[in-house]
């Protein structure tokens, strides 16, 4: 078992998946990515569990994939693999997100039921500063979500959100401390492990199944898009810009 994600399932039936590099504020690596998915599907299978708590270790919840290890893989790569997992669970699911959640960090968000975020948030969806295009099926469900004009200026844009904005926008359901936060997402999650397993499950394949076909279509597109993208020298100067603490100069490409 990795420990690039912790698990721990409570008396009430609350499994606590913690992401755990905190050296690299929880970026995904290709070990992680299989270790979460794992751990879905475990607790898909598992009768004690009624509610998934996520959250990561450390000041922070996820900077998204780390750009160190996303290696090319024979088949399905894995971080679409766990993305598809997350989106076909079948169990209430909250997240605790505090510090920088960020690119997968912040479309992981997107995939949980209830979603409480400290006062030191920093979220983004990075994508077109990064040359690229929104992943994890981002951009159908931010749309669905927050509704298409918002989404629009979030995606364009993307700027910065701090906690209070992401509650003011809908993405986050609530925002306390980043002591409390931890604390008030176990105490809702063991408010819904109360109930049985059966009505629960049902119910969330009622509220998400009409979303599901659409969130599995854009992600494919979103992968279309993103393989024509993915090594342009536009992506290429955004990560090149990044590594150096400097802005990117698109304008140089505009010939």
């Amino acid at each position: 078992m990795s420990d690039t994600v912790i698990q721990q399932l409570d008396s009430d039936g609350v499994l606590l998946i913690t992401l755990n590099r905190p050296n690299k504020k929880n970026a995904f690596n290709i070990e992680q990515w299989l270790a979460f998915r794992d751990a879905l599907l475990a607790a898909e299978d598992n009768p004690q569990v009624a509610c998934v708590v996520i959250t990561g270790a450390g000041d922070d919840f996820s900077s998204g994939v780390d750009l160190n290890d996303f290696s090319e893989t024979e088949g399905e790569h894995p971080f679409t693999i766990s993305a598809k997992t997350l989106v076909d669970f079948n169990k209430p699911v909250i997240s605790a997100a505090k510090g920088v959640a960020v690119g997968g960090g912040a479309t992981l968000l997107l995939h949980t039921d209830v979603v409480y975020v400290g006062a030191s948030l920093r979220l983004r969806f990075p994508f077109t500063a990064l040359g690229l295009v929104p992943e994890w099926g981002s951009s159908y469900q931010l749309q669905a979500i927050i509704g298409a004009r918002k989404a629009a200026e979030l995606m364009y844009t993307s700027e910065w959100l701090n906690a209070e904005r992401s509650v003011e926008l809908g993405i986050a359901t609530a925002a306390c401390t980043d002591e409390e936060l931890l604390e008030k997402a176990m105490a809702k999650a063991k408010e819904i492990a109360q109930w049985p397993i059966s009505s629960l499950v049902e119910t969330k394949k009622l509220m998400r199944n009409v979303h599901r076909a659409a969130i599995h279509s854009a992600m494919g597109g979103e992968l279309e898009g993103m393989s024509r993208l993915a090594g342009s020298p536009e992506n290429i100067e955004a990560v090149v810009a990044l590594m150096e603490k400097r802005q990117p100069d698109f304008k140089q490409f505009r010939k």
